[in-house]
Formats: structure tokens, C-alpha cells, sequence
């Protein structure tokens, strides 16, 4: 039954490599949201949504 089974999964390599596709894209948004977090220059970091103010 467990042959039956994890004889249906991925290779370990497809998996490793599907796991990768998920994660370096999400490890590139985190780090570009702190660089904005902390290098936008004051008039990009307000909240009022208006351009101009």
C-alpha cells in the first residue's frame, strides 16, 4: 500500500526543484519590500494616496 503510494510522488529532484520556483520568487518580494521599507525617500512612504502632497 505505502509502495502504491509514494510510488505516485515526484522524483526528489522535480520536487526540490518545484519547491525552489515557489520560494526564490518569494525570498526576491520580501527583500525588495524591506529595501523599499527602508530606502523610498519620504514624499513615496505617505499614506494620503494623492499625487502631488
Amino acid at each position: 500500500m505505502l509502495r502504491k503510494i509514494f510510488g505516485t510522488l515526484p522524483p526528489y529532484l522535480t520536487f526540490f526543484g518545484a519547491v525552489l520556483s515557489i520560494l526564490i520568487p518569494w525570498l526576491f518580494y520580501k527583500a525588495s519590500q524591506k529595501l523599499h521599507q527602508y530606502g523610498d525617500p519620504p514624499w513615496k512612504n505617505g499614506s494620503t494616496g494623492q499625487k502631488g502632497e
